[in-house]
């Protein structure tokens, strides 16, 4: 099915549609997120924009959770797993963006604290450098370099292994706090970064 998570009632369709094929809804998976489009410093974002990666990043993964957590309460269980990104604690140049994955972090323990004791439990992954389209394609075709260049400048930056990771770096990591193998874990924001995040050695 498709649908528009910064609409509230859009969120609600996906959990009845849910709840009526399956009968349940055990996962939610918030990885719905947009960056760039004039995201820049504080002194030269526009409103605009700001409002649009906000409502986006942010208001669409409560809305989605919002819809959610009636159900799983009802069944007493459920895993919520939120994507989030190293921008969330760092970066200087797409406050929107950054502002939104602190906030998506701060969303996900809240979420586990008001729900640990209905049996749900919420984690977050916080991404680092990813080799996707919407990164290195997206900021080549911003910066006017070409994808090779995009590509080998972001590899020198990470620590494991001098190369970026990629989507299924962060669907096992998904996969791994959704499954029961991971039942003891919530509140939980967990850096999948190649070691980004621990700073320069």
């Amino acid at each position: 099915m498709s649908a528009d998570v910064t609409v509230s009632a859009d969120c609600a369709r996906i959990v009845a549609e849910t709840s009526a094929r399956y009968g349940r809804l055990d996962i939610l998976v918030n990885n719905v997120g947009v960056g760039g489009g004039g995201d820049a410093p504080a002194h030269r974002l526009d409103e605009q924009v700001y409002d649009h990666i906000l409502t986006v990043n942010l208001k669409g993964m409560w809305l989605t959770t919002k819809a959610a957590i009636p159900l799983m309460r009802e069944q007493h269980g459920g895993a919520i797993v939120n994507i989030s990104s190293l921008a969330a604690t760092s970066g200087a140049t797409q406050l929107a963006y950054e502002l939104s994955k602190a906030a998506v972090n701060r969303l996900t323990t809240h979420v586990a604290q008001s729900n640990a004791r209905h049996g749900i439990r919420a984690n977050a992954i916080m991404m680092g450098f990813m080799d996707t389209p919407m990164a290195v394609t997206g900021i080549a075709q911003a910066t006017g370099r070409s994808t090779t260049a995009v590509r080998a400048e972001r590899d020198a930056q990470v620590p494991l292994r001098g190369k970026m990771g990629s989507g299924w770096d962060t669907a096992y990591a998904a996969l791994f706090l959704a499954s029961d193998e991971a039942q003891f874990i919530t509140g939980e924001v967990l850096r999948v970064d190649g070691g980004m995040g621990m700073g320069r050695v």
